[in-house]
């Protein structure tokens, strides 16, 4: 029997304009097998020239940045053919800024000062198409924004089954997907199908935006994530 061939390695863009804080960046991540650091930008401009040069999987991506800031960055990433998925590098002192994150289309979050092993899981969890969206995260994105025009809580997706809308309410509180399981007494194996078709079916990109889009809805809001 032929062994299959390696799988190839992540490619990840680094998007910050402090120096230092790429090349940290980089020397943890180039130590790592299957990751490989394809490009560095100091702004956004630089950031989606690369993206769109090089497709890399992954972006770690700054919001303030000059001449062109993180957000506007990700917007122009991800209104692209691109399918790079953007994680957005905050220390959390502008939540108003990690909110039109998501809105604009970011995968996830990560703290400055998270651990090396933290930033290495971050690159796997969203390049395979996972949320990087804690509970904790969760509460205090969300909890500060409640729009106004969103239906009344507990509005109802008509795309979606008993079971499919159970589980986007179980997403909106940044479950994962064992903690579904549990919650809901099913497989891992089940929850991630259902997982797949909540995001087919409401055209959503990820997990992370699944949240946005329960918030936004009003099927869940802040304070509150229960069904109606």
């Amino acid at each position: 029997m032929t062994a299959e061939p390696p799988a190839a390695p992540l490619r990840v863009v680094l998007a910050d304009d402090q120096a230092l804080v790429r090349a940290g960046f980089r020397v943890i991540l180039g130590t790592e097998d299957g990751i490989e650091v394809v490009g560095e930008a100091g702004d956004g401009g630089e950031a989606v020239e690369l993206v769109e040069r090089l497709r890399p999987d992954v972006v770690l991506m700054d919001v303030q940045m000059p001449r062109v800031d993180g957000l506007e960055a990700t917007r122009r990433i991800l209104a692209s053919d691109s399918t790079a998925k953007v994680v957005i590098l905050t220390t959390f002192d502008r939540e108003d800024y990690l909110f039109e994150a998501l809105r604009a289309g970011a995968s996830g979050f990560l703290l400055k000062n998270a651990s090396p092993e933290d930033l290495v899981e971050s690159v796997r969890i969203v390049a395979r198409g996972d949320a990087l969206l804690s509970p904790e995260v969760t509460r205090r994105v969300i909890a500060r924004f409640n729009t106004p025009a969103a239906p009344a809580p507990g509005h109802r997706p008509a795309e979606l089954t008993d079971r499919e809308y159970e589980v986007l309410v179980e997403l909106a509180r940044g479950a994962s997907n064992a903690e579904i399981a549990q919650s809901l007494y099913l497989g891992e194996t089940t929850v991630k199908t259902h997982v797949s078709r909540v995001l087919n079916k409401l055209g959503l990109r990820d997990r992370t935006h699944a949240v946005v889009y329960a918030y936004e809805q009003g099927i869940v809001s802040p304070g509150r994530a229960d069904t109606a």
